[in-house]
C-alpha cells in the first residue's frame, strides 16, 4: 500500500487503514479534487480493483470517503456486481467496516455523535446529512467560500462552474434558487459551497 496514502488519514487509523487494503487486487489513487464526488471505486477491465480519493479532504472526511470506497469493493467480492450500488449489503458492510474508526482517538469528540447517527443508516453521500457535513466541514482548510444557508435573501452567488444563481427561499431541507441566465428554478442543498456576488 502507498506510504503517500497514510499522510491523508488520522495517525490513529493507519495500522487499521494498512490492514483493511493489504488487497492485493486493490489499489487507491489520491486525485485532483472532483467537484462532482469526493472519490469512487470500480473493477478495472484487467479484473483488478481501483479506488480513487480527492487530495484536498480533511483528514476526517478522506477517512470516511476511503471507507466508503473499501465497502463498495468488499460488497462486490461478496455479492457480486447484481445488487444496487448503495443498497442494504452495502450500507451493512459500510457500517461493519467503519464501526471500529468512530473513537475518540480517530475522530475528534464532537463528530463522534453525529458519525453515530449517520452510520444508523449510512447514506450515499454524506453530503446529503447536512450536521454531518457542515460539522466536518469545520475542519477544512479555511477558503472564501460562503454555504448557500447563508445567503441572505434575493442575494446572488456564483458556482465553481461560474453559474449565476439568485437566492429563494426555503423548503424543508433544501432552497430555492433562480439561475440568472435561464430563469430556472434549482434546489441547493443548505451546505453547497457558493462565492456570494457583491452588488
Amino acid at each position: 500500500m502507498q506510504t503517500q496514502l497514510l499522510n491523508f488519514i488520522p495517525i490513529a487509523a493507519q495500522p487499521m487503514i494498512t490492514a483493511l487494503l493489504s488487497v492485493d487486487s486493490l489499489t487507491v489513487k489520491v486525485k485532483n479534487e472532483r467537484k462532482t464526488r469526493h472519490g469512487d471505486y470500480r473493477e478495472l477491465p484487467n479484473g483488478k480493483h481501483q479506488i480513487t480519493i480527492n487530495s484536498n479532504l480533511n483528514s476526517y472526511r478522506f477517512l470516511i470517503t476511503l471507507i466508503h470506497e473499501v465497502a463498495h469493493f468488499e460488497t462486490y467480492k461478496k455479492y457480486g456486481r447484481f445488487i444496487k450500488p448503495h443498497g442494504k449489503e452495502w450500507k451493512q458492510t459500510f457500517q461493519h467496516l467503519m464501526l471500529p474508526f468512530l473513537h475518540p482517538d480517530i475522530f475528534p469528540l464532537e463528530l463522534l455523535p453525529l458519525l453515530a447517527n449517520h452510520f444508523k443508516n449510512p447514506k450515499a453521500s454524506s453530503d446529503t446529512d447536512t450536521q454531518l457535513a457542515y460539522a466536518l466541514k469545520q475542519f477544512d482548510e479555511s477558503n472564501d467560500k460562503t454555504y448557500v444557508f447563508e445567503v441572505p435573501l434575493n442575494k446572488t452567488f456564483k458556482l465553481y462552474n461560474g453559474r449565476v444563481f439568485k437566492m429563494g427561499n426555503r423548503r424543508r431541507k433544501r432552497y430555492e434558487c433562480v439561475e440568472i441566465s435561464s430563469g430556472k428554478l434549482y434546489l441547493f442543498n443548505p451546505n453547497a459551497e457558493v462565492e456570494l456576488l457583491e452588488e
